[in-house]
């Protein structure tokens, strides 16, 4: 603008243009500086730019009064996440998880029944409850065995509860062509107390052991399992606890002896 327009300006009496100043945003809240109230309160209206610290920091604290907040977080997205995974939900799930106990799982067991997450999310949510032990409904489970997924049907495998429906896709699912869902099926036959995953799960035991499948044959087991067991405690350090408290739960001769020849060892 030249000196002149000023100057006619100034005369007019009319004030010259002036480039707008941009609004200043307020400042985000820090989630680790906020007290428990006030992080509870910032949770459920949350966004992508604050959501998944403030839920993050929830589950670091532990803070069980956030559960209700978590939920709403998760179910203001409803019908969000078709082919990508919703950031707020999977924060909000997984500091669910870092809560844990009956009411977070209760929580999450909600958000499935009721849809508020699908996609890639859905897979995150169904891991959660498995994590949780939430109690979902006979139907949901059965979908969840029957999902797409591999990693949906091994954890929904997870939440089976002893239903004659879901055994027998339980029963189906032990010639998955997934691995996983195939060993996820015989722990889950194997926690029922079904004979069927007494096979499956010694070959488990016998080739790649881990904590569930220790868990699970317990019910199902034979002598030769007890073996298998009290090998693992001789030659795999991390899950040598486990097996030996396996073993030492069992009322069984067997059992006694290959503790008593472990001790004598020592």
């Amino acid at each position: 603008m030249s000196a002149e327009q000023l100057d006619l300006f100034s005369v007019l009496g009319i004030a010259p243009d002036r480039e707008p100043q941009p609004t200043a945003s307020p400042p985000r809240p820090v989630a680790a500086e906020l007290d428990d109230d006030a992080l509870l309160a910032a949770i459920p209206d949350a966004g992508l730019a604050d959501g998944p610290a403030l839920a993050h920091e929830a589950g670091r604290r532990r803070l069980a009064a956030a559960v209700p907040a978590l939920e709403r977080l998760c179910r203001r997205f409803t019908g969000f996440g078709r082919d990508r995974a919703v950031p707020e939900q999977v924060a909000a799930l997984d500091a669910l998880a870092m809560i844990g106990g009956r009411d977070a799982a209760d929580a999450v067991a909600r958000i499935i029944v009721k849809g508020a997450v699908q996609g890639p999310t859905l897979a995150t949510a169904v891991a959660t409850a498995a994590l949780l032990q939430s109690r979902l409904p006979t139907d949901v489970v059965a979908a969840f065995l029957r999902h797409a997924s591999p990693a949906v049907r091994a954890d929904a495998c997870r939440l089976a509860p002893a239903s004659p429906a879901v055994i027998a896709i339980l029963l189906k699912m032990l010639a998955d062509e997934d691995a996983d869902v195939r060993a996820s099926a015989a722990c889950a036959l194997g926690r029922l107390g079904r004979p069927e995953a007494r096979v499956p799960l010694s070959r488990l035991l016998r080739l790649a052991p881990t904590l569930e499948v220790i868990d699970a044959i317990t019910a199902v087991g034979d002598e030769e399992w007890m073996i298998l067991l009290a090998r693992i405690v001789r030659t795999v350090p991390q899950l040598a606890e486990a097996a030996h408290a396996a073993l030492d739960a069992i009322d069984h001769p067997r059992a006694r002896q290959l503790i008593g020849g472990m001790m004598q060892r020592r």
